[in-house]
């Protein structure tokens, strides 16, 4: 019998061969299940041969609130709870840190059973940077706020990792070219599953891909650091140097030397000259 406490239990993503076997021996053996969808997870239980005469709880994002002194108060009357999630790692972008934060504060058993987890998959599959990342959870699927995060995030100098729906993968990219246009990145799908599938290449080249093919199943988003290249553009102070510059040569003159010399877009030095000229009348 287990003792009572708080299981933190990870399920497939895709595979239903990937659960461990001690995660099948605590969902087995636990008195409550505390779960994203409980008819998502009855329905694991039936495919994994689990006895499911055992109380099935919700705990999500709408109900966290409700349910959070409700599931102390089981573990302290001598329940074992298992949280689950519908696929993969409970409290990666899902609800649940604060549960475990007060369980820790009244010295209640926590402990959590490793096993799939989309965001480590994707990196692992990408092909990118992989020494120090960022998950950024959910991309937002209004405009401003989906480019607010864009350039948030654009100076950070570690691989960023993201979920977004098959739905809005086009928008995002093409939101993602405006802000970090010269980025590598690899859009991970489907993970462990039959059409399992990374695209990789630069925002613009897998903007191509993805549009001349249909897009389905749950998407990662990873997008590579800055380049060296990138960091130095980010870094120039481009009205200092059109400043100097447009002391000794005309506009034109000054626009052509620092888009050459920086390898910038000729119109975007342009259009900053001509409002700095502007400017200094």
């Amino acid at each position: 019998m287990l003792d009572a406490g708080l299981y933190i239990v990870a399920t497939p993503i895709g595979n239903l061969k990937d659960i461990s076997q001690r995660a099948i021996d605590i969902l087995s053996e636990a008195t409550i299940i505390a779960a994203e969808d409980t008819r998502v997870s009855k329905k694991l239980f039936s495919l994994l041969n689990i006895p499911s005469n055992k109380t099935f709880i919700t705990y999500e994002d709408h109900s966290e609130q409700d349910k959070f002194q409700y599931i102390i108060n089981l573990i302290l009357e001598g329940n074992s709870v298992a949280l689950i999630s519908d696929a993969g790692s409970p409290l990666i972008s899902d609800p649940g840190y604060k549960l475990v934060r007060e369980c820790r504060k009244l010295d209640i058993k926590v402990t959590t059973l490793p096993g799939p987890c989309a965001v480590v998959c994707a990196l692992q599959l990408s092909g990118l940077p992989t020494n120090r990342f960022m998950f950024a959870g959910f991309i937002p699927n209004k405009d401003k706020a989906r480019l607010d995060l864009f350039n948030e995030l654009k100076g950070i100098n570690s691989t960023l990792v993201l979920y977004e729906t098959a739905q809005r993968i086009e928008k995002t990219l093409i939101a993602l070219a405006q802000i970090m246009p010269l980025r590598e990145i690899a859009v991970v799908r489907e993970i462990s599953k039959l059409y399992e599938e990374c695209i990789q290449g630069t925002v613009e080249d897998v903007i191509e891909k993805i549009s001349a093919m249909p897009i389905k199943g749950e998407i990662v988003l990873v997008i590579a650091p800055p380049s060296e290249m990138e960091s130095e553009k980010s870094s120039l102070d481009i009205d200092a140097l059109l400043i100097e510059e447009m002391k000794h040569f005309s506009l034109k003159e000054s626009v052509k030397n620092i888009s050459q010399k920086y390898n910038l877009k000729k119109n975007d030095v342009y259009d900053k000259a001509l409002l700095l000229k502007n400017n200094l009348k």
